[in-house]
């Protein structure tokens, strides 16, 4: 029953294995996930570690699988989902297969997508050719065919520069990547002084890059020039300017026949092209039906060897030798492990499990659940608990929850919360698959049940408060009367309801729906959730300080209970404790029924003036018939309430270095007389203590913790933890007053968006009536979704946890622990999943 409150007890252990049943051993405690391992060759290097070649093996593997799974993921195949049949780690056998497979598969792919990239290269340069020769019918009049076209007429004996030595034009045709169009132009202008005649035209559909598939933007141009030292000027610039240069005859026959002869090659290449896609689908879609399982298997295996990296082997070599925190309920688990592991390899000589002692500080583990795994979230985000400290998170389950309805207070929206939180429960298995959701969707669903919870209580305080969007239910009948004849209501706007003849009872549950329509509705409210507020507040303190004794006592340090716990819980009840019993005790006494007038209403005493005279011994003269206590003999009780609770600070600030001054005295001399026989005696009566709390002192060893440490730096230590709770005890008290404002803050936003906006849609009539009402009620639903619920539900839900964080686990909570990261497969595939 105590690991329910408190982290499960630990155990350090020594592990024995033989080599031979170490990865089938290892194997089998990462399914099981209940060790943590340490780091024995923590001065080796990473890289002169025994298994740091079967690491960088797996290396290799999870980089073949990556790139296989990068080309799967291009070609739009979708992987299968395995989370429910999860493959074990592979033997060493199965890893020499499945690395053959692999290389063969990669081998392929690199040859299939390497074969590709060359057959689009040249697709897309016959498709260049064919755009440019159908571009530059244009480019060419009937005059210029024949100016550069007369040498052939001539009988093609006179060659291409004494063609151009005789006044016939020469050109270049290409392609060009359109952004470059105009710094080419400007270039080709330089160059040639302007004796360049350049023709562009834009090709409409962009081209395809071959290695990487993106869209490619050009334009086809021809550039006219005279001379052969010109020509080699334009090819350098547009080799420069990584122009593609296609030949283009001048003929316009020639260039009809050369468009023919290219579109058939290129419906040649495209049905290359189509049957070396369609092979690599079928390659790809075989081998996704395994990737997800072969990707498992390596991480699995590479995680093993890992963890056997932190082992250390034995002088002999024949047996790994390796240390682990267990907890202490699942030895047996990891005894049937290891049996398991070294059977699996057929091993005659047993893996060994010893239990060995230690004065380290063991990790913190929670075993936990869905339903408590969110409110232990929220615990451990503030820090996790020390060894075996008392963990708040059982008792969160419900202040969390209760403390934020209290600020959240509303039927409607608490239904809300209910059926997000219902909806996230009842398909949490389908709603788990999601992988893709995103930060914020993980953190909602991850604390789904919180939700929930905080919608129920939601829904509970809503009804305790009569408040349903801001409207009151009437479902026991008001206990309020109208006294009035008609006339009297019709002629007056005020009318006063005194409760001595109005009221006719008590309501059954909650406030009575009549302060709905009350002027002094705020005012009602506002007196009773500012003392809700403190009652809940100080309750929530008192047993924040009470659960230090449940710390006390675990770790046998009686002494504090009286130096510590008692002058605390003194403090705290002798004076807001007491401020709390006033308001009880003026809601019993006072009553409008009542004949003696100074028990009537208007002789009530304020509770705050009444505190703060307390405190000021001061005094504040009555009304007129009224008296200035409530019952004869407050003034001295008061009075002795404070006196106790000022000497509660010097007992918190001297009781306890005083009490380590003469306990460290007594071990200096029993040390002298006998210290082996000292030692012996204190070793076996002693706890060992978390290094959160060695601090403090020790009932059963004496002042532990404090040996090596000055007494000046005790003094000074528990001046600062002493005003740390005296200021922080009148701080945190008003700090709970935000419960009151935040109720306040939602029920006057609640009643804004009703008046404001749902009831000016209410009040139209007809059928633009019903038409604006349609619009009206969506601006309505959109706004209480958005503000009263989202902001305002993160708004209470964070001053809750700053409630919890600050006012309550401050008085008990030390957080100074390590958490339990044990070796598991789940725990390392879910936390690779969500990066």
């Amino acid at each position: 029953m105590g690991d329910m409150f408190r982290s499960e007890e630990m155990a350090l252990c020594q592990m024995f294995i033989q080599p031979e049943a170490a990865y089938t051993s290892v194997s089998e405690l990462g399914e099981t996930g209940c060790v943590q391992f340490r780091d024995l060759n923590v001065t080796v290097n990473a890289f002169q570690r025994k298994f740091v070649t079967e690491v960088r093996r797996c290396d290799e593997l999870e980089r073949k699988i990556r790139y296989i799974e990068t080309e799967i993921k291009k070609d739009g195949i979708v992987l299968p989902d395995i989370q429910d049949d999860i493959p074990r780690a592979p033997n060493p056998r199965e890893i020499i297969d499945l690395e053959a497979h692999l290389e063969k598969t990669e081998s392929e792919m690199i040859e299939l997508a390497q074969n590709e990239v060359n057959m689009k290269s040249n697709y897309l340069e016959l498709t260049e050719l064919r755009k440019v020769l159908e571009n530059t019918q244009g480019f060419f009049s009937d005059q210029e065919v024949l100016n550069l076209d007369s040498t052939n007429r001539q009988g093609g004996a006179v060659d291409e520069a004494t063609a151009q030595h005789r006044g016939r034009l020469g050109f270049v045709a290409g392609v060009i990547n359109r952004e470059r169009v105009f710094a080419f132009e400007r270039m080709l202008w330089r160059i040639s002084r302007g004796n360049v005649f350049l023709k562009r035209s834009d090709l409409d559909e962009p081209l395809n890059d071959p290695a990487t598939g993106h869209p490619i933007y050009k334009t086809v141009f021809v550039a006219f020039f005279q001379g052969e030292q010109l020509k080699n000027r334009i090819k350098k610039v547009c080799t420069g300017f990584h122009a593609s240069l296609y030949p283009c005859p001048s003929s316009h026959n020639e260039r009809e026949e050369m468009v023919r002869n290219v579109r058939t090659r290129l419906e040649d290449l495209k049905l290359v092209l189509s049957q070396t896609e369609d092979h690599r689908s079928r390659v790809l879609a075989t081998v996704s039906k395994n990737l997800p399982s072969w990707s498992i298997m390596v991480k699995k295996m590479k995680a093993i060897y890992h963890t056997l990296n932190l082992f250390n082997m034995d002088v002999t070599k024949k047996c790994l030798i390796g240390e682990c925190w267990v907890p202490t309920k699942d030895l047996p688990v990891v005894q049937k492990a290891l049996s398991d592991g070294s059977a699996a390899v057929g091993s005659t000589i047993p893996s060994f499990l010893n239990v060995i002692d230690t004065n380290e500080q063991p990790p913190t583990f929670n075993r936990t659940n869905k339903f408590t795994r969110g409110f232990q979230n929220l615990i451990d985000s503030y820090g996790v608990a020390s060894y075996r400290e008392c963990n708040p998170a059982l008792y969160t389950c419900i202040t969390f929850p209760f403390l934020f309805a209290v600020m959240f207070g509303d039927l409607g929206h608490g239904l809300i919360l209910v059926l997000f939180g219902a909806w996230m429960v009842l398909t949490e298995k389908k709603l788990a698959r999601i992988r893709n959701g995103g930060e914020i969707w993980n953190i909602f669903f991850g604390g789904r049940y919180i939700i929930l919870l905080m919608g129920l209580f939601a829904c509970y305080t809503g009804i305790v408060y009569n408040d349903i969007f801001s409207k009151s239910m009437n479902i026991f009948g008001s206990r309020w009367v109208n006294n009035y004849n008609t006339s009297t209501v019709l002629t007056n706007l005020n009318l006063q309801m005194p409760p001595n003849t109005s009221a006719v009872g008590v309501y059954p549950f909650g406030l009575d729906p009549v302060w709905q329509m009350a002027d002094n509705k705020i005012i009602f409210l506002n007196s009773f959730k500012m003392k809700l507020s403190i009652i809940f507040g100080v309750l929530h303190m008192v047993f924040g300080v009470c659960m230090s004794v449940v710390n006390f006592t675990h770790f046998k340090r009686y002494s504090s209970i009286f130096l510590e716990f008692v002058p605390q819980i003194l403090f705290l009840l002798l004076l807001f404790g007491y401020m709390v019993f006033m308001m009880f005790f003026k809601w019993f006494s006072y009553n409008a029924r009542t004949s003696i007038q100074t028990e009537t209403p208007g002789c009530a005493p304020s509770v705050l003036i009444m505190f703060i005279n307390m405190m000021l011994f001061k005094n504040t003269p009555p009304p007129n018939g009224c008296q200035e206590f409530m019952f004869e003999s407050q003034p001295d009780v008061q009075k002795t309430f404070v006196l106790i609770g000022l000497c509660c600070i010097p007992w918190m600030l001297l009781g306890k270095p005083l009490y380590i001054k003469f306990t460290r005295k007594n071990n200096a001399h029993a040390n002298a007389n006998g210290q082996l026989t000292g030692n012996m005696e204190l070793a076996e009566a002693e706890t060992p203590l978390p290094k959160g709390l060695s601090g403090e002192d020790s009932g059963a060893g004496g002042a532990h913790g404090h040996e090596d440490e000055p007494m000046s730096e005790i003094y000074i230590h528990q001046a600062i933890h002493t005003i740390e709770y005296v200021l922080s005890t009148i701080s945190h008290t008003a700090s709970y007053l935000r419960l009151w404002a935040l109720s306040l803050a939602h029920a006057q936003l609640s009643e804004v968006l009703w008046n404001m906006v749902l009831s000016l849609g209410l009040k139209m009539s007809g059928v633009p009536g019903a038409i604006g009402l349609y619009l009206i009620f969506g601006a309505w639903c959109l706004f209480t979704l958005a503000i009263l619920v989202l902001m305002e539900g993160l708004s209470a839900f964070l001053h809750t946890l700053r409630l919890h964080w600050v006012e309550f686990m401050s008085k008990f909570y030390e957080g100074m622990g390590y958490a339990f990261q044990p070796f598991s497969f789940k725990a390392i595939l879910d936390g690779e999943d969500e990066e």
